[in-house]
């Protein structure tokens, strides 16, 4: 199954975009060689740019308060387990101490090493890191791969409360959901959403076989999905055939 999400808030939207960002560094830093730890680079300039909005890390940390007070309030519940309970209280205090001790926005602490910001502020010119832009960096991308990936691990030490702590929320938010199998008739679905429990992501699993593609719209009172088949002449166009795919709400 392919599985689309779709964010019903900017939060949320940019939680998603921080996600995949982390997932891409945490693969390209472990591979080794010099080509995919430029890349590694370019992502970790992509997360500081992201994560440069001013009130991101109030955001996470009182999404972290918010979803500690309310598992808080199933201590003693016999229907939950009370070791994952407290495992995951656990970390939701230890995220929210890492992330508040940072001081500033998504590596700040960078920017004040100039040798990075140097090839930070080249990374947007179309072959702008060449040899003879910036020599130095030539220089480092033939250093052994174990050399780099230590450099790597330092540089992005300062990212890591911030990408455990998205990790996690993301998870909570997932797991609330229960996946529903639905059908489009004719290749749309047009679903009213509850305005007593208010959703911040829509997850829908498709099945590759299929050979569609989902374009998704939707705000708080209201998701609408309409089903895309590539075509002979390369185009997306409105599938008018019956489908079944799975679809979670998550608040």
């Amino acid at each position: 199954m392919i599985l689309y999400e779709y964010p019903f808030n900017e939060r949320i939207r940019t939680y998603l975009r921080l996600e995949h960002l982390f997932l891409r560094l945490k693969e390209l830093m472990a591979r080794p060689t010099a080509l995919d730890h430029h890349f590694a680079l370019t992502t970790m300039f992509e997360v500081m740019d992201v994560g440069s909005r001013a009130d991101l890390k109030s955001d996470v940390l009182k999404d972290l308060d918010r979803q500690r007070q309310s598992l808080t309030s199933y201590r003693g519940n016999p229907a939950i387990d009370q070791a994952v309970l407290t495992n995951v209280l656990a970390q939701l205090d230890s995220f929210f101490a890492a992330l508040n001790g940072l001081s500033g926005k998504a590596g700040q602490s960078l920017t004040e090493n100039d040798w990075l910001m140097s090839i930070r502020s080249r990374v947007g010119i179309p072959g702008g890191t060449c040899e003879f832009d910036l020599p130095a960096y030539f220089a480092w991308q033939h250093q052994p791969h174990t050399a780099r990936q230590a450099d790597l691990l330092r540089w992005t030490a300062t990212l890591i409360p911030l990408a455990d702590s998205i990790h996690l929320l993301l998870k909570l938010i997932r797991d609330s959901g229960s996946p529903q199998r639905v059908l489009a008739n004719t290749g749309q679905l047009q679903q009213n959403l509850p305005q007593s429990r208010p959703f911040q992501l829509l997850r829908l699993a498709l099945d590759p076989d299929l050979q569609l593609v989902p374009e998704i719209s939707g705000n708080r009172l209201m998701v609408s999905i309409r089903l895309m088949k590539h075509e002979a002449d390369g185009r997306l166009h409105a599938s008018n055939d019956n489908a079944a795919f799975e679809l979670t709400l998550c608040s």
